[in-house]
């Protein structure tokens, strides 16, 4: 039986070992798997002409503001308009009580009556009185004194209608009317209140706005550098019909009508040291508000053969200095620092750093390090809005850093 039991457990030994020994004559090197180069985005740099813009704060007025206050004095009996509402030039706002100058009215008109009345006697007398001097019966002193008599009573008579004709303008005076079209504000007195003549205190306001200003400040170093830069050829002057302001509101959005730039003023500020320019924008949805904070987009040149890069290509290092990613000929990814611009829809103006035909990487960053060997692909950009060639208004207030 022992010989029965070392027989059974030697072809267990033998079956386990097969495959073992089997498997020696497999080869035992694994090949190593090659790695993919990735695949990234890339722009190839071309100069381009393209307008400097100046992103600058300012505020929006009214073209034309008019504080109503009273001609004549007196107490208010009526009010004729809406408060906010529309007014058009000559519509009544106020009555102030109008039997007064009537009254005066009339006195005047009497007055007048008996200075006609005194100078047409006046004029038969120095007629008649003409008449006898020329026959000896009178004396040329008396005839004098007739003329003398004729003339003050003729004065007397423009002095009455004068008198009449003030008192026919405070009578008119008497209803309040819009010195201008727009919208007007608050009414800042009531009915039964007394208002006085040349007083400070207006009846209220009327501001004009179809049309708006943007007031807008420019650092006056920065618009030195810009003069220097048109002067050394760096960029080119702007025309003044197609030069172009845009407003930027408080939420970011982009105003959809064009401005026209109306004057830059030709003194410094002593406190700020800026200049201030104004630029003119129709408000047909009356959209813009006198007081209305605002960013002014202006084009102060053009740069025939400017480089610039998007947004996401530039990088940024730990002290804040600008670097993107370019391939090079054996599309290898190297570091490159630039010196940027302004920034404007949606691309980083270069100013030095990169020259025309580099190949910057846009996106796939996190595919690589610097070094690597990539497949570059070309990026496909996407504009918002191409129609005005606004896509992004945000813009620096740098000219050359």
């Amino acid at each position: 039986m022992m010989q029965t039991r070392n027989a059974f457990v030697g072809m267990i030994l033998l079956a386990v070992s097969a495959p073992l020994l089997a498997g020696c004559d497999e080869p035992t090197s694994a090949v190593a798997a090659t790695p993919v180069a990735p695949e990234v985005s890339i722009t190839t740099v071309e100069p381009k002409p393209r307008a400097l813009l100046r992103e600058l704060p300012g505020r929006i007025a009214p073209t034309r503001v008019a504080d109503v206050r009273p001609r004549v004095s007196g107490i208010i009996v009526e009010r004729r308009f809406e408060q906010g509402s529309e007014v058009k030039a000559g519509d009544i706002l106020y009555r102030i009580d109008p039997r007064p100058f009537e009254v005066e009215l009339q006195a005047a008109e009497a007055s007048l009556a008996k200075a006609n009345a005194a100078f047409e006697q006046a004029s038969l007398q120095a007629n008649r009185i003409s008449t006898l001097v020329h026959q000896r019966v009178v004396s040329q002193a008396e005839h004098e004194n007739a003329n003398a008599r004729m003339l003050q009573a003729k004065a007397d008579v423009a002095a009455a209608e004068a008198e009449v004709a003030r008192a026919k303008l405070n009578l008119e005076y008497a209803t309040i009317r819009a010195p201008i079209s727009g919208v007007i504000g608050a009414a800042l007195v009531s009915e039964g209140a007394l208002v006085v003549q040349n007083d400070t205190q207006s009846l209220a306001t009327i501001q004009q706005l179809d049309s708006v200003y943007a007031d807008f400040t420019q650092p006056i170093s920065d618009l030195n550098k810009l003069r220097r830069a048109l002067e050394a050829g760096d960029l080119e002057q702007v025309a003044p019909d197609s030069a172009a302001v845009r407003l930027v509101l408080d939420d970011g959005t982009l105003y959809p009508l064009k401005g026209k730039l109306l004057f830059s003023d030709a003194k410094v500020d002593t406190y700020t040291g800026q200049v201030t320019l104004r630029g003119e924008f129709k408000n047909t949805k009356r959209e813009l508000l006198p007081g209305m904070y605002v960013r002014v987009l202006i084009e102060q040149g053009v740069d025939t053969d400017a480089l610039a890069v998007p947004e996401q290509a530039v990088q940024r290092t730990g002290t804040g200095e600008a670097e993107v990613f370019v391939v090079k000929d054996d599309n290898r990814v190297a570091i490159q620092p630039i010196r940027t611009g302004s920034q404007q829809n949606g691309h980083w103006l270069v100013n030095d750093g990169l020259k025309p035909g580099d190949r910057v990487v846009v996106e796939g960053f996190q595919k690589f390090t610097a070094g690597d060997k990539v497949v570059p692909k070309a990026w496909a950009e996407v504009r918002a809005d191409a129609s005005d060639g606004v896509s992004n208004p945000t813009a620096t207030t740098e000219l050359h850093k």
